[in-house]
């Protein structure tokens, strides 16, 4: 009734699972890179960069290219591993720069282009910005396809449906965090607020016969995973997954597409005056945001870090 994705650069982590899918993210990156058993893949990546840019550049831009190639060399690992595709992101700091993002989710389809893998494996992942949302758009019109990541309202998720999306991520967990710490309140099953949301941008999208893929994201829990059955995709860590396959019990299907069609919903049309005044109107959603794209962003200064520290120690 769902597919699983693995939230993971791990390679081991995927090969034990057997997801049809995988994503990556900044963090989860730099932290395989720190891991002995990436070693060879990291510095493989910047020998060649180094060698590209020629002996007279500085680590700082060597570092930099090294940087725009290594998701893609995770990627490519990856694609040997899962059947079906694989999520590369764009710099968290482009999120509101529709032209760079633009460009740069170009540049990363070139790179998966030259080395032969199908544009239908790729997701290019944007943040679910205004912005991010149109630049998503174009994209889809040339055939390069999108996952839009850091959707916490319902207005960022129908705004990516009209935009015709591959798919986007709802953050069910960091949904539940605002709540917790905002309302002072602890939430069970069905009345999680991050369950809440992705089954209502389920049934929203089910009713309406959108072609937008949901795939519920950053999880807390096994009991939001259990809560979701049924959702299009569910991408989920390897912690959680080691959980899953240890238990004993039935699973039964929470989220129905012919269910959702029966259901009374109201249509909303969506521009960027409407999204903005619900964005604006949501403060767990423009908190969330905000925060989700700082934390990308200090993940991608990390890792820049850890390359430019690394590109002085290689050799050739």
């Amino acid at each position: 009734m769902t597919k699983v994705v693995a939230d993971t650069g791990d390679f081991e982590a995927i090969l034990k699972f057997k997801p049809q899918d995988a994503t990556t993210n900044p963090s989860l990156i730099t932290i395989a890179a720190k891991l002995p058993a990436y070693q060879s893949l990291v510095d493989g990546v910047l020998k060649k960069a180094k060698n590209d840019i020629g002996s007279g550049a500085s680590d700082k831009a060597v570092a930099t290219l090294a940087f725009e190639r290594l998701a893609v060399a995770f990627g490519q690992k990856i694609l040997n591993i899962v059947p079906g595709r694989v999520s590369t992101e764009v710099d968290a700091r482009l999120s509101y720069d529709k032209t760079g993002t633009l460009k740069q989710a170009k540049e990363i389809i070139a790179q998966y282009d030259k080395l032969g893998v199908s544009r239908d494996r790729i997701l290019i992942k944007i943040a679910a910005t205004w912005e991010g949302i149109q630049a998503a758009k174009e994209l889809e019109e040339q055939g390069i396809h999108c996952n839009l990541t850091l959707v916490f309202g319902l207005h960022q998720a129908i705004a990516c449906a009209e935009a015709k999306v591959t798919l986007i991520s709802p953050f069910v967990g960091r949904i539940l965090d605002w709540y917790k710490n905002n309302k002072k309140k602890d939430y069970q099953g069905a009345e999680d607020p991050g369950v809440v949301s992705v089954t209502t941008i389920y049934n929203y999208f089910k009713k309406f016969g959108y072609g937008t893929v949901v795939m519920g994201a950053s999880f807390r829990n096994m009991s939001e995973i259990i809560e979701l059955a049924g959702c299009d995709l569910l991408t989920i860590s390897p912690k959680l997954l080691e959980e899953l396959s240890s238990t004993e019990g039935e699973v039964k299907r929470k989220l129905d597409p012919v269910h959702a069609k029966t259901l009374s919903i109201e249509r909303i049309n969506m521009d960027q005056a409407t999204f903005n005044k619900m964005h604006q109107a949501d403060p767990m959603a423009t908190e969330q945001l905000t925060k989700g794209i700082a934390g990308f962003t200090a993940s991608l200064v990390e890792l820049e870090s850890l390359l430019v520290t690394k590109v002085s120690e290689i050799k050739g």
